[in-house]
């Protein structure tokens, strides 16, 4: 489906008028390609023009809870400095599903904040989105490491802007039912970890909470278990569909995985109870007020969640790494929300110079100093984060390194990798229900890659 772009508002702009926006933090592009406007409070307190004050610009993302109400912060933020209003609408998990349909009902929203670099490329494709502009590209690429430049671009065109990260490899756990149960030291090997698992139910606390009614956090379970056990290479392969889900490697991996998710001792509710476990809950289930496990796995984003519950990260919520699996290296797992632009936006001049702003330090400090996130613009001082935790998680993603990969779901056609009760989220959930299944698991991972990946 073609979708007709609309005129920019900023075609229309003077040189002068544009030339004067590019005083502000969300500038006017001067150059070629497209263009985008705003303004800000410049250092005397005076304002800068404004030429799309009074517009609305809606954005589209995943948040809910905490997430979104920090996001809307960045918002205001904006708002504060440019005068243009905005409002967030949460899709879920069904982004690549409720965006489509908005614009082949011509109601487009404004920016995206796509999830997935897959998704991302599925939109581009489809000339769904507008390329970033000149402004934005030279902010991505003072402020941003060239990987982070290059999952934002599709076939070398710049069509999303990274401003959300995650470092997931991680395992958070209740430091006063890790001592309760007599353990000290966090675990480097995976059998260390289940054996842990095992003390940890034995003292009478569940090991795991598992979120299992959303099927993303169970793809960032197999990916640091695959990474780990087969390597980047293999890691890569997969994620390209260079090697088949039947592959030996899969199958090691899905059998590693199992000894987790077939225990009654390692996860809590046993696995009717973890089908049943949403993100938000798995987080409360180890940090609320009524514990009903001592472990969760899942992404330095989780900080904003047990920041929600009153507890505080570093005393209250501790973390360790997720362990090496059968002898490989510690898995470093990432991943993040690009911001991009929608072609046939009734305000894209507006969206373009959101989409600036949200490349600046400036915008990812508003979050930052919160909690709950990591912003990958290698600008940002390390001290706007509020904890020294959060600073070593952040210093982790910002230095990257040969074992990072961005999450291996993510990067896959969304049909396969990032839909909500299908491909491998819905595959996975059924895993866990029968987690001895590895074969017939694998034959369907298989047979959904086929079929996706050609899409």
């Amino acid at each position: 489906m073609s979708v007709a772009p609309s005129l920019s508002r900023s075609k229309r702009l003077t040189l002068a008028t544009a030339c004067a926006a590019l005083l502000a933090l969300t500038v006017s592009a001067c150059g070629s390609g497209s263009s985008d406007a705003g303004s800000a409070k410049n250092g005397s307190g005076s304002s800068a023009p404004q030429p799309y004050k009074g517009q609305t610009v809606t954005v589209a993302g995943v948040w809910t809870g905490a997430e979104a109400a920090e996001f809307k912060k960045v918002l205001a933020a904006f708002t504060e400095r440019t005068g243009v209003k905005t409002t967030f609408v949460s899709t879920g998990d069904n982004l690549s599903t409720v965006v489509g349909s908005q614009i082949a009902g011509g109601n487009p929203m404004d920016v995206v904040m796509a999830p997935q670099p897959g998704v991302l490329a599925q939109f581009a494709r489809k000339g769904y989105l507008a390329p970033l502009s000149t402004t934005t590209r030279a902010l991505a690429k003072k402020n941003f490491a060239t990987s982070w430049v290059n999952y934002g671009s599709v076939d070398g065109t710049l069509y999303g802007l990274y401003f959300k990260a995650s470092y997931k490899s991680l395992i958070w756990y209740d430091p006063t039912a890790w001592s309760n149960a007599g353990l000290s030291a966090a675990p480097t090997t995976f059998d260390e970890l289940l054996k842990d698992g095992q003390t940890l139910s034995d003292s009478g606390v569940p090991a795991f909470s598992v979120a299992g009614q959303d099927g993303w956090p169970l793809t960032d379970w197999f990916e640091s278990v695959y990474l780990s056990q087969a390597g980047p290479t293999k890691y890569d392969q997969l994620t390209q569909h260079k090697i088949p889900w039947t592959d030996p490697s899969v199958t090691k991996a899905l059998t590693s995985l199992g000894r987790i998710f077939k225990s009654p001792a390692l996860v809590a509710g046993g696995n009717q109870g973890a089908l049943h476990t949403d993100f938000p809950t798995s987080v409360n289930e180890v940090f609320g007020p009524k514990p009903k496990a001592a472990l969760t796995y899942e992404g330095d984003f989780v900080g904003g969640n047990i920041t929600a519950l009153k507890k505080k990260v570093g005393v209250d919520a501790k973390f360790f790494p997720f362990p090496s699996v059968d002898g490989g290296e510690v898995p470093a797992e990432g991943g993040g929300d690009a911001a991009a632009v929608v072609k046939s936006a009734k305000h894209q001049a507006a969206a373009q110079s959101l989409v600036a702003f949200l490349a600046t330090p400036e915008a990812a400090a508003v979050w930052a100093k919160d909690g709950g996130y990591l912003s990958p613009n290698k600008n940002l001082a390390l001290s706007q984060y509020p904890d020294s935790t959060t600073r070593s998680i952040a210093k982790l993603l910002v230095n990257g390194g040969d074992q990072l990969r961005f999450d291996m779901s993510d990067q896959a056609p969304a049909a396969f990798g990032g839909t909500a009760g299908s491909g491998e989220w819905k595959i996975l959930q059924d895993f866990l229900a029968k987690p001895a299944d590895i074969k017939g698991t694998e034959a369907k991972l298989e047979a959904a890659a086929v079929q996706d990946y050609r899409g």
